[in-house]
């Protein structure tokens, strides 16, 4: 958790807040996507957190990146905006949001994949036709769209 979301958490407690996340799906060469198994909820899910005050979006997405799994973003191609009802979720501790995300997609980066130890139980690359399960609720609208783009190439 970024420091601005930790002190607006302090001011407002549990209460719904509207949060605006940066998000990056990879793909490898061979067109496997890559998640992580995320350690708050045990759910798989594709990168992501939230933009700090001032953040620059594509920053954020690189930053999420690297910080969760050790690979930088040589390039990042916005993938869409998603909002909304299926974007309100509710974390383990209570913590309301109404999530506002920025999806990028990823093809060129380096780096080793490194797991972030506080927030990932591991990190794999999956064919799109093999996506594991349980899926990270919030982000199944972007997974969709995803998929729904490959289809269409």
């Amino acid at each position: 958790m970024g420091e601005y979301i930790r002190d607006m958490r302090r001011l407002v407690g549990n209460i719904p807040l509207m949060q605006c996340g940066a998000s990056v799906i990879v793909e490898n060469e061979r067109g496997e996507v890559l998640l992580e198994l995320r350690a708050d909820t045990r759910d798989w899910a594709y990168v992501g957190g939230a933009v700090e005050l001032y953040e620059r979006v594509e920053d954020a997405a690189a930053r999420e990146l690297a910080e969760e799994t050790g690979l930088i973003a040589e390039e990042l191609t916005m993938l869409g905006v998603f909002s909304g009802e299926q974007m309100r979720y509710t974390y383990p501790n209570g913590d309301q949001v109404s999530n506002v995300e920025i999806l990028f997609l990823c093809r060129k980066y380096h780096g080793e994949l490194t797991p972030e130890e506080s927030e990932v139980e591991c990190l794999r690359f999956f064919p799109p036709e093999a996506l594991p399960e349980p899926f990270f609720p919030a982000i199944r609208s972007g997974m969709d769209a995803y998929l729904a783009q490959r289809k269409h190439k």
